[in-house]
């Protein structure tokens, strides 16, 4: 079917600490409990209300499991960009079971932490199949996400301040 489009957008709270797998090849998989919350004022009471979602969110991409291994922890707040996907497989009694999760993987998965990585940084994003040592942000689709707490480089290049992002020169008259 052409024109379809399979693209999940969350925003929300680590119910968990990341659980990382690694294979033999090295290659590694992460799975997030990532919940989502809206609330609301009840129109006759006009109590508070809240509803919580919980998502299951698995990172193929070993570069960002990597990421996600090393900075996300319970509670940390993240931005994701996947594709929804249902499996299927049969338990020991021969029934067959579904999940459907968020899966993130390939060239457009973006994963980017909106309260900075528990290392000390703050607001960076990653996305597609980089990761690991990089300082700051890369977008590996090569264009910047845009997002609020965000910011990049496009892909090719090296640096701190060529993706149009951050601005290294903080040389002003701000008295702070």
């Amino acid at each position: 079917m052409a024109g379809s489009v399979n693209k999940v957008i969350i925003i929300g709270n680590l119910g968990k600490d990341p659980e990382v797998k690694s294979f033999q090849n090295g290659g590694k998989i992460c799975n997030l409990a990532v919940a989502t919350s809206e609330s609301w004022n009840d129109r006759v009471t006009g109590e508070k209300k809240e509803k919580t979602q919980w998502h299951q969110v698995v990172i193929k991409s070993e570069g960002l499991a990597g990421v996600a291994e090393r900075f996300l922890r319970k509670g940390s707040k993240v931005y994701l960009e996947g594709q929804i996907e249902t499996r299927k497989w049969q338990d020991n009694s021969g029934n067959d079971r579904y999940a459907t999760e968020v899966v993130l993987s390939g060239p457009r998965a973006v994963m980017t932490m909106l309260d900075g990585a528990k290392s000390g940084g703050g607001g960076d994003s990653w996305g597609g199949n980089s990761g690991g040592g990089q300082s700051g942000g890369y977008n590996q689709g090569g264009n910047q996400s845009g997002h609020s707490g965000s910011w990049g480089q496009t892909s090719g290049s090296s640096g701190g301040n060529s993706g149009g992002g951050f601005d290294d020169d903080l040389d002003d008259d701000v008295p702070f």
